[in-house]
């Protein structure tokens, strides 16, 4: 049997770079000295995001990047979610959203020079924000608080200072997503990279099922901050 092996020929593929628009959005205490840059997870918006640290806005200002890929949750209709990447043309992705997060940074230096930033990054948004906070790009985000997201692997070892207390893991212990063996590997992957690790009982975070999901624990939130504060300069 003969086959057209024009059948099975890929079509060329050319890419090109375009401007595009990002939303952000800010809520909190424009006095304060820290500024939370928090990424939310998949199919999230970060308008309903930034809700979660509503008990937290008299003590810090936070700005909420939204992932440049929007969706519909279900269907063809209703609710809004936005996603950070994807399988396909996943490099290209990551260089997008260091880019993207580039902007925020340079934003908040020149508006804000004097306050400090901590980088937040929430399931794939944590994976997000890792990509960008070990990246060349990162010159002056110390800390940064990974909540229930694993470690990007594609990470070279040789940019994590190990020896830096500042960063913190934070994971629940009903998480869907680590349960009893994946949950304590990957803890210790975070400590072995030099990070503090908090666990608490409960959900980590439902992150795409709905666009608030369960509530953060905002107590341990503020606990972090201010233990990074401590090591600041600048008081919360």
């Amino acid at each position: 049997q003969k086959y057209n092996l024009f059948l099975f020929l890929l079509p060329m593929k050319e890419k090109i770079v375009v401007n595009k628009t990002a939303r952000i959005f800010k809520e909190g205490n424009e006095g304060s000295n820290i500024v939370v840059i928090a990424l939310h997870g998949y199919g999230q918006s970060a308008e309903f995001f930034i809700r979660k640290f509503s008990s937290l806005y008299n003590d810090s200002l936070f700005i909420a990047p939204e992932g440049l890929h929007r969706f519909y949750l279900n269907g063809t209709e209703g609710r809004v979610g936005a996603s950070w990447m994807t399988k396909t043309e996943r490099e290209d992705d990551i260089s997008d959203n260091i880019l993207f997060l580039d902007k925020i940074i340079e934003h908040i230096q020149d508006t804000h020079p004097s306050k400090k930033i901590i980088l937040l990054g929430f399931s794939q948004g944590g994976a997000t924000a890792a990509r960008w906070f070990y990246s060349k790009n990162n010159q002056n985000v110390k800390n940064s608080i990974m909540w229930a997201t694993v470690f990007p692997p594609d990470i070279d070892e040789n940019l994590i200072q190990k020896d830096n207390a500042d960063n913190y893991f934070v994971l629940g212990n009903e998480d869907q997503y680590y349960i009893n063996e994946d949950a304590e590997k990957v803890r210790t992957l975070y400590r072995s990279f030099g990070f503090n690790t908090i666990d608490f009982q409960g959900l980590s975070n439902n992150s795409s099922l709905s666009p608030f999901g369960a509530p953060f624990p905002q107590s341990i939130l503020l606990t972090i901050l201010k233990k990074l504060v401590l090591k600041s300069p600048f008081l919360l």
